[in-house]
């Protein structure tokens, strides 16, 4: 049987349907299902153009790994990526402190879960730090996905601070 979860841009009202990819992910959509609900602060994409997503504390009880893996995720996927703290402690990512990106001790690096919505097209997983960053296609909007792009397009040109972005279990399943 198919599950959904919600993903709603809190202060702007604007909530979508998603229906996770079990089959092509199965290990990443147990690890997302079981740690909802996750809010934190909505960020723009830099570097993958058409993205809005949030950083949180690593939730799985084991790292899902690589699986269902892309670097040009479209319209509507919804994307897991893991890091380290020391991936995302440059101060050029303009992460401040409420991110809590960095680790307190430089030899005990944090693992950190970057959940990300795509919301047009054109996108590319490229970092100038990193390379390639391929993220782990989980989800796909399957409602309201144009009223979440307008959203989008208002936190890249209105600006992020003081928006939360939510995913959570959805009761359409």
């Amino acid at each position: 049987m198919a599950r959904y979860i919600t993903v709603t841009l809190e202060k702007r009202g604007v909530t979508c349907l998603a229906k996770l990819l079990d089959d092509a992910a199965p290990r990443t959509c147990a690890a997302v299902w079981d740690a909802l609900p996750q809010s934190g602060q909505v960020y723009h994409g830099k570097y993958a153009r058409n993205e809005i997503y949030h950083l949180v504390e690593a939730f799985a009880a084991q790292e899902p790994g690589k699986e269902n893996t892309t670097v040009t995720p479209i319209p509507g996927d919804l994307c897991y990526f893991a890091f380290d703290s020391d991936d995302l402690g440059n101060p050029a990512y303009g992460y401040d402190s409420g991110a809590d990106v960095r680790a307190e001790e430089p030899t005990q690096a944090k693992p950190i879960i970057d959940l990300a919505v795509f919301y047009g097209r054109n996108n590319l997983l490229i970092n100038g730090d990193q390379g390639w960053i391929p993220g782990n296609v989980f989800g796909t909007i399957v409602e309201g996905l144009e009223d979440l792009a307008e959203a989008c397009q208002s936190i890249w040109m209105d600006g992020a601070r003081g928006e939360t972005l939510t995913f959570a279990r959805s009761h359409e399943d």
